[in-house]
């Protein structure tokens, strides 16, 4: 989850910059500048868009809560040894975040089950 949000911190920060040269410039930025849109504003040229499937993405979601904790533990574990390495900043830190995700995981499969009995529930 965490290289998820980094990659699109890092989308968001570019088109931030080619925005900002456009601006400098004087060129005026157009709808279709940015790349990562095009395929999906234009989805008969650009055929498959490349996009990764809901299965592949709950499955790294969940994988990357996974390696949070796992993160989270292992600073914990090095932290209780007196790893100078593992200081207490980085040990919350890294707990806090694991527990960020593992809540908006929760949420999601929340609202999923809840999704599944109102389309169950509908009347044919």
């Amino acid at each position: 989850m965490t290289d998820s949000i980094s990659s699109v911190l890092s989308q968001i920060r570019a088109y931030q910059s080619q925005l900002g040269q456009a601006s400098r410039t004087g060129d005026v930025a157009r709808g279709d500048a940015i790349q990562g849109l095009r395929g999906l504003q234009e989805p008969d040229k650009a055929g498959a868009t490349g996009a990764p499937s809901f299965t592949e993405t709950l499955r790294n979601a969940i994988n990357g809560v996974s390696e949070a904790q796992a993160k989270s533990g292992e600073l914990q574990a090095a932290f209780e040894r007196g790893d100078p390495g593992a200081d207490l900043a980085r040990v919350m830190v890294a707990s806090q975040q694991a527990q960020v995700a593992f809540r908006a995981t929760v949420e999601v499969r929340n609202r999923m089950v809840q999704a599944y009995q109102d389309v169950m529930n509908m009347p044919l």
